[in-house]
């Protein structure tokens, strides 16, 4: 079935509008997505019917947005394919999933001389935490090459993993270059040797089908901004043999079973790490788009996003004086590109003025920067809303800005 993209555009009010007396073309998805009416609905319905406080009040207001938020739960258990409910951590976004675990290993697992492998083609969120838990417990932090296609080494993987490594993170798609990692394959080299693996899905989740359980992953994160739902939201999977051991994250309500000031007693799962009063409007809206992206289809998007990527690919490599980094064989949802002569912050200002948003910069990934030599990028990145039409105005675009600075 082909996704009818005009309907699911018209579902997306942000991207009716004009900007500097053009239409938006909206290239920013890898930062953060538009939003869908059912999704901005749920949390006016939230805020505007049964806004309370979840979990502990016996009145019909609490009630309600209790069943509310845990169904959103179960709709993300549903999503992921994780086994039970417990599994599912909702927390601020997928930079606090990380921090969490990285905290909580830094007091059960890390200990001096042990191993910490990351890849050099991390999000900044998936490599500072790892360096603060080193830090903190004399581990060692270990770095798997890019290559010049944008894949990583997995030589140099193979070579890095030994008895000393107790994790590895890496992420599933790079935010930079659009780079799919073969996590699957990653993930049992590094069981092999008795690793825990972590893989951040911040820019796979809406692009393609994540099965946690056939990944046989042992953590997976995401955020909800970047699959059509709102900010300040995000989701921990855990296996549950490995939360049950770790120590909470922060304390306070929620967390606790028992309180008393000769020792408190902590929370069953997932409760243990939600501490606090979470983001309730934030959850229900993550429900939703879940439940919009379940409505088309995930396999459904990922052709047609595929089908976009290939499309502009081809497209930008006509436009003479284009570099494009990092040409892997498996890519999805973004690509970061030069254009010879010209700053990626100038020419991204003049797209700007014609109505067309892209980001410009190190997209929170200065090693992948250094790596290739450069200082940053121009990167588009798409969703499903986007359209080939857009993507020519986007070339033509190109064209112009060649003709201002060139």
């Amino acid at each position: 079935m082909a996704l009818d993209i005009k309907k699911i555009r018209a579902q997306f009010p942000a991207l009716h509008q004009e900007v500097n007396g053009f239409p938006l073309i909206y290239f920013d998805n890898a930062a953060t997505t538009q939003k869908p009416k059912m999704v901005i609905d749920s949390i006016v319905n939230y805020y505007s019917t049964v806004n309370s406080n979840i979990h502990r009040g016996v009145h019909f207001l609490s009630q309600q947005a209790t069943s509310q938020y845990e169904k959103a739960r179960e709709a993300i258990r549903r999503f992921i394919n994780a086994g039970t409910s417990e599994e599912i951590i909702i927390t601020r976004g997928a930079t606090e999933s990380i921090n969490l675990v990285a905290s909580c290993l830094s007091r059960l697992l890390f200990n001096a001389g042990d191993e910490i492998i990351i890849s050099a083609i991390e999000h900044h969120s998936n490599i500072v935490p790892w360096q603060m838990a080193c830090e903190q417990s004399g581990a060692i932090l270990k770095v798997i090459p890019v290559l010049d296609s944008g894949d990583l080494d997995m030589e140099a993987y193979k070579s890095l993993l030994s008895e000393k490594t107790k994790l590895v993170a890496i992420t599933h798609i790079s935010n930079v270059l659009g780079t799919v990692n073969p996590v699957k394959e990653m993930i049992s080299q590094a069981h092999s040797k008795g690793a825990l693996v972590f893989i951040d899905g911040a820019q796979a989740v809406s692009h393609m089908k994540v099965d946690v359980q056939a990944l046989n992953v042992d953590f997976y994160c995401f955020s909800a901004h970047k699959m059509y739902g709102p900010t300040g939201v995000g989701v921990l999977y855990g296996k549950k043999k490995i939360l049950e051991q770790m120590p909470p994250y922060q304390g306070g309500g929620e967390m606790i079973k028992e309180v008393k000031f000769e020792k408190s007693t902590y929370n069953d799962l997932p409760f243990k790490f939600e501490g606090g009063t979470p983001n309730i409007a934030g959850g229900i809206g993550l429900e939703a788009c879940i439940r919009f992206m379940e409505g088309l289809g995930v396999d459904h998007i990922e052709r047609y996003e595929s089908s976009l990527l290939r499309y502009a690919t081809e497209k930008l490599k006509s436009v003479e004086g284009v570099r494009i980094l990092g040409e892997s064989k498996r890519k999805s949802g973004s690509i970061s590109f030069l254009m010879e002569g010209i700053h990626p912050f100038d020419a991204g200002t003049i797209l700007d003025k014609l109505g067309i948003a892209i980001r410009t910069g190190h997209h929170c990934g200065q090693p992948i920067m250094d790596r290739y030599n450069i200082s940053g990028t121009m990167r588009a990145s798409f969703a499903l809303y986007n359209t080939k039409e857009e993507i020519d105005t986007f070339i033509e675009a190109l064209d112009k800005v060649k003709k201002i600075f060139i």
